[in-house]
């Protein structure tokens, strides 16, 4: 093993979400035998972004040749090669084909720029209510699809069930050896574990040293709690809702395409296990702002919650009106902030942390790390044993000389809600909304 690393070497992941998972996992696969995930809550936690019924997953990369682009390609291959082939995972992918679509000049020029441009011949457009009614089984979409213009590809992208197929990589990786310490107080990580200079584990809330030859950082939004990351990560939230359906319309619902709106948002088919269907309005993201003492610049700090705002739920019932109308008023049972860890780029941060040597950074999904599960962890592996192609070091690089000034108000090419960055702080008046979990009866 490169770097002093043996398969016997004490390897610590401190966060059990979707990378946390998908690193222990590959270790496990490569034979190391002493492998141990630390996590505040039961897997799948509550917190985790990877804890949710439905994501999407696409086949492409939309980028022209640079280093950046040649990155996001093989990511896109390992991935779906996982997605397509990997028994801990296939089971969970649905290639159902999707629909990208905007609804502003700027929007549109950018999908097709974006996403239709480098494979215009998989893709069939879409300008009539019609045309995305003509998509999906009658009855599904009755909206007017005011202003829409979209692109319709029937296969080689779709979705994945999120929750499902990280508990299986959990599943898998505990079956391999590694041990799990789940629960607060025995795998909630108060610090660090700071000797010399260096990162010789952590420890946990009940007071006990987790001592380790390796340490991976993978806690999403909730790292720079643990490590100063000088301004380099942006926790941000979006946000989801379940609205509840009968059994004959998840029937109905079943295999559809995944419909995206990068102005007003998405949906997938309904989970077959509780007949909920998951909407998502899109904006560029919340943050939590918070002064920090000593520091000039403020930080986001994730806030757990299983509500959204009020103007979220505006927002989801004004995109359900514009494509299936009937759903519109339907109450919601189920609502969330679902936090993930942006970077300037969008680049991930996988890297060896500069001042100290036995800490592996895994951090930086800016929005779309649950896709890679399935390979994400085997890169991060590669980091550790300083097996990265050039390519991938210099792009997921430790860079603070990117982002010594404020950039939270950065929207990151990202669109809806007024195509600006949302704050928590300024919820608070407009209120939150009232989650009804009462089943759906229909005659």
């Amino acid at each position: 093993m490169a770097g002093g690393l043996g398969t016997q070497s004490r390897i610590l992941i401190l966060g059990g979400g979707t990378w946390g998972c998908s690193t222990a996992l590959h270790l496990a696969r490569r034979g190391y035998k002493n492998v141990t995930v630390l996590d505040a809550h039961p897997i799948p936690s509550p917190i985790s972004a990877g804890n949710d019924v439905n994501k999407i997953v696409e086949q492409g990369c939309f980028t022209d040749g640079d280093d950046e682009a040649a990155v996001a390609q093989t990511l896109l291959h390992a991935a779906n090669e996982g997605w397509q082939k990997d028994p801990v995972f296939q089971p969970y992918y649905h290639d159902t084909g999707y629909i990208v679509a905007g609804s502003s000049p700027k929007a549109i020029e950018r999908l097709v720029d974006r996403e239709v441009r480098h494979q215009a011949s998989s893709f069939r457009k879409l300008t009539t209510a019609e045309d995305f009614k003509g998509t999906m089984p009658t009855g599904v979409l009755t909206g007017d699809f005011p202003g829409w213009e979209g692109y319709y590809k029937p296969s080689g992208a779709g979705w994945v069930h999120a929750r499902k197929a990280l508990v299986s990589a959990y599943n898998e990786a505990k079956r391999l050896g590694v041990n799990f310490i789940t629960g607060s107080p025995e795998g909630k990580v108060k610090s660090l574990l700071l000797e010399d200079g260096d990162v010789r584990g952590a420890i946990t809330a009940d007071g006990v040293e987790h001592r380790a030859d390796r340490t991976i950082l993978a806690m999403g939004a909730n790292a720079p709690q643990l490590l100063d990351f000088e301004n380099q990560l942006r926790p941000t939230a979006w946000t989801l809702a379940h609205i509840p359906m009968t059994e004959e319309e998840t029937r109905l619902y079943k295999n559809l395409p995944v419909l995206f709106n990068i102005e007003k948002g998405f949906f997938m088919e309904p989970d077959e296990d509780k007949h909920e269907l998951k909407l998502c309005d899109e904006h560029p993201g919340y943050c939590n702002w918070v002064d920090q003492p000593g520091s000039a610049l403020p930080q986001s700090v994730p806030v757990a919650k299983h509500e959204v705002p009020a103007s979220a739920e505006r927002r989801m019932r004004d995109f359900l009106r514009e494509i299936m109308p009937h759903l519109a008023d339907r109450p919601f049972t189920f609502a969330r902030m679902c936090w993930c860890a942006d970077t300037r780029n969008r680049a991930f941060l996988i890297t060896y942390h500069p001042k100290h040597p036995s800490l592996v950074v895994a951090s930086g999904d800016s929005g779309h790390g649950f896709m890679h599960i399935p390979s994400i962890g085997g890169f991060i592996v590669d980091c550790m044993e300083n097996k990265l192609q050039p390519n991938f070091a210099k792009s997921w690089r430790w860079r603070p000389e990117t982002t010594r000034d404020f950039w939270g108000r950065d929207v990151l090419d990202r669109f809806g809600a007024g195509n600006k960055m949302l704050d928590v702080n300024e919820t608070r008046e407009e209120g939150w909304t009232n989650v009804n979990a009462t089943p759906l009866t229909v005659a």
